[in-house]
């Protein structure tokens, strides 16, 4: 493998473990409402698992409120069963067209709990960020043993992987740090 090559495959995996984050963080809850929070739940609907964002609009027209409103009507009680099913703890509210949900605010002991899953949420990314490094550096000390290129050229391509293995965990660090001060303030 060429050390371009290295490069651009350690990158890409260093960017989808932080799209991954950033979709975690999404879904832990902060003291307003958000569509994210309730993205994972997964409706069972015509016999087909299908996500709410796939059947249903998805708003917040209060910081305290998540209305969901289903493409076809039908599946109301769908996703009220699945919402009630899930380990979102959320009462949802069925008017016949909408389900509403009321987002009740977050005591300190919850506040804290999510800043502890932010934390952990954070680390398995630093993790998976770090295995991706691993790999790449395995893949240069191959390369360099297969004669595809010098030992200058290899130093060279870890001292890379190196610098996008900080610029990607800082960018975690950062994401970690913005999501903690929302769940923290509100």
């Amino acid at each position: 493998m060429q050390d371009d090559e290295i490069l651009l495959d350690v990158e890409d995996r260093m960017e989808k473990a932080v799209e991954k984050l950033k979709r975690d963080l999404t879904g832990i809850r902060t003291g307003r409402a958000n569509p994210g929070l309730v993205d994972s739940v997964k409706v069972l609907v015509y016999g087909a698992p299908c996500s709410l964002k796939e059947i249903a609009t998805i708003a917040c027209p209060e910081s305290n409120q998540i209305v969901i409103r289903p493409f076809d009507i039908g599946t109301l009680k769908d996703i009220e069963k699945a919402i009630v099913a899930s380990d979102l703890g959320y009462t949802p509210n069925n008017d016949g067209r909408v389900v509403r949900i009321n987002v009740p605010p977050l005591s300190t002991q919850v506040r804290q709990t999510m800043v502890k899953r932010i934390r952990e949420v954070l680390e398995d990314t630093k993790i998976a960020i770090r295995n991706v490094r691993r790999d790449g550096n395995k893949q240069a000390d191959n390369s360099e043993k297969a004669k595809v290129f010098s030992e200058d050229v290899r130093d060279e391509t870890k001292e890379e992987i190196q610098t996008l293995t900080k610029k990607f965990e800082d960018l975690a660090n950062e994401l970690a740090k913005n999501r903690e001060t929302d769940v923290l303030e509100n």
